[in-house]
């Protein structure tokens, strides 16, 4: 397994609230684990959302003594909503805070994500990459329904209003998928910083590169900052 992954402020904005977190190695019952967490809140309540929920959270998975990654998972992210939703309570600077969360951990050949929110993980094969996650957001969910193209949805100028979130409920709704992973296979996972500036076809272009050696995170940090870069960057990588 290579894992590449990097984060960026972007060019806009003047504070980073994406946060990550990489684990080739185990961490608790989890043979590894990876994180991308996007916040959202004003002055500095995103930035402690993010770094605060996914903080809760791995240290949820250390402790958790189930062996099945799902629930491992269900019970992390609970816990983070659980954790940030009541800090947004106890603090009116904070109120309102939330952060999105992409969560996988491979085992066995199968990759098994979580997701709350509009960042996202795409599975790239030999000849196509796909979105595994949906977003939780109102645009997203106008597209599903038909009443936007996609490509009306992609430059709308409520694309980032979403509509799932972690710590901005008492409770949490959570996405599941599970995945097999063939030999070459690539794993991204990213916020909306690389989604909403670079076309998943120069992704999956990037990700296919020849030069092996290259980060490919840093390489798709760097061409959303050269489309513009409007908002903070997350981006992992896994060649599992």
């Amino acid at each position: 397994m290579r894992v590449f992954s990097a984060t960026d402020i972007g060019q806009k904005r003047h504070m980073n609230q994406d946060f990550i977190f990489t684990s080739e190695e185990s961490v608790g019952n989890l043979p590894n684990l990876f994180v991308v967490a996007d916040g959202m809140g004003g002055h500095n309540a995103g930035d402690f959302a993010s770094r605060y929920g996914v903080s809760v959270l791995v240290e949820t998975v250390r402790k958790d003594k189930n062996f099945n990654p799902v629930k491992v998972m269900r019970n992390a992210i609970e816990a983070a909503n659980r954790e940030v939703f009541s800090q947004s309570r106890n603090d009116p600077s904070m109120a309102g805070m939330g952060t999105t969360m992409v969560v996988c951990t491979v085992v066995g050949g199968y990759a098994y994500i979580a997701n709350v929110g509009d960042s996202r993980l795409y599975l790239a094969g030999s000849d196509s990459m796909t979105q595994i996650t949906q977003d939780h957001s109102l645009i997203a969910e106008m597209v599903r329904l038909g009443e936007l193209t996609p490509e009306e949805g992609r430059n709308h100028p409520d694309k980032n209003i979403i509509t799932r979130a972690v710590g901005t409920n008492e409770d949490v709704k959570i996405d599941f998928f599970d995945v097999k992973l063939e030999t070459g296979d690539q794993i991204l996972m990213c916020s909306d910083g690389l989604s909403n500036m670079v076309e998943d076809q120069r992704i999956f272009e990037i990700l296919k590169g020849e030069d092996t050696e290259e980060d490919k995170a840093q390489v798709l940090v760097d061409e959303a900052n050269a489309n513009g870069g409007r908002d903070n960057i997350a981006v992992i990588v896994v060649e599992a």
